[in-house]
């Protein structure tokens, strides 16, 4: 058997007193996969080690076999389009992009370079600067310089952010065109919905550390089934609350005030359903029903107290 295209084993990474990644282990091979987790949750940190800018503190980091912090070399089989904008602004697309294609050792640059800005739907010949670009264009033209040289290994982060819904419908596209013909194609996003496009395995990072892993279909289920909590405002808080257990509509209830109740509940829409009818029968008046978690936030600290 082959080893995995990428390979974090027990990877720990310090800044000072922070710890941006925990104890982290996955594999990851050819095709798509998507790292989701909120910001700050140690995504890019995950990805600057998995192309070498920066070492673990601790563990083995291994991409194509090879140490990426080491091997000078690998660096000619992995792409990169970083979150920031890394753009040469005195440059035009084409000019930039050929660079990137000089700099890998590409035989023809300006050839390679004008096919990767086709990919992205950037015309090659636009004579304006990058500086004067919109923030989708540029992070297409980002996207180009990383695919020029046709590398094994493809680093995303956060690639759609600033392009509009035509544009993100193709990306996503052109990255399942990439790693259906054998390329390793890693993809970061904070947004779950941009995740389910992906369609793919899908690793969840959460505070730094891995909190699930899997196809998204599965990660979704997780995220689904996760308790809610929901606050209830009404005229007669204890003998709602009380019908809400007694029906089974509610796992757990707390009164808070003269007016409101904290309600858990596994099924959410089960119990938006059931608290209408079952207050008109307590004879109860409902003022309010808010929803505490149903932020990405709450769903990934679920995901890690899981773990």
């Amino acid at each position: 058997m082959t080893e995995p295209v990428i390979v974090f084993d027990q990877v720990t990474k310090f800044f000072g007193d922070l710890v941006a990644v925990s104890e982290v282990s996955f594999t990851i091979d050819r095709g798509v996969t998507a790292l989701l987790g909120p910001n700050g949750a140690g995504k890019s940190t995950v990805m600057r080690m998995l192309c070498g800018l920066t070492p673990p503190s601790t563990g083995t980091v291994r991409v194509l076999g090879r140490d990426p912090r080491r091997d000078i070399d690998l660096t000619r089989q992995i792409g990169l389009v970083p979150q920031q904008d890394g753009v040469f602004e005195g440059q035009t697309a084409l000019q930039f992009v050929s660079l990137a294609a000089i700099l890998h050792g590409v035989d023809d640059p300006e050839a390679a370079a004008r096919g990767a800005l086709d990919l992205v739907e950037m015309p090659a010949d636009d004579t304006r600067k990058v500086a004067t670009y919109s923030k989708g264009m540029r992070q297409r033209v980002k996207i180009a310089q990383a695919i020029v040289h046709q590398p094994a290994v493809i680093i995303l982060d956060e690639p759609l952010t600033g392009l509009d819904p035509r544009q993100r419908l193709h990306m996503v596209e052109m990255f399942h065109r990439l790693g259906d013909s054998g390329s390793c194609v890693v993809v970061s996003s904070h947004v779950l919905d941009e995740v389910e496009r992906f369609g793919s395995r899908v690793l969840v990072i959460a505070q730094g550390r891995l909190a699930a892993e899997g196809d998204f279909r599965e990660i979704r289920a997780l995220m689904d089934d996760r308790p809610h909590r929901l606050r209830l405002r009404t005229d007669m808080p204890r003998e709602l609350a009380g019908a809400l257990l007694s029906a089974g509509t509610a796992m757990a209830v707390r009164i808070q005030g003269d007016d409101e109740v904290l309600i858990d509940t596994t099924d959410i829409a089960a119990f938006r359903r059931a608290v209408a009818p079952i207050a008109r029968q307590t004879g109860a008046h409902l003022f309010e029903l808010a929803g505490l978690d149903d932020d990405l936030e709450s769903v990934f600290r679920y995901l890690v107290g899981r773990r």
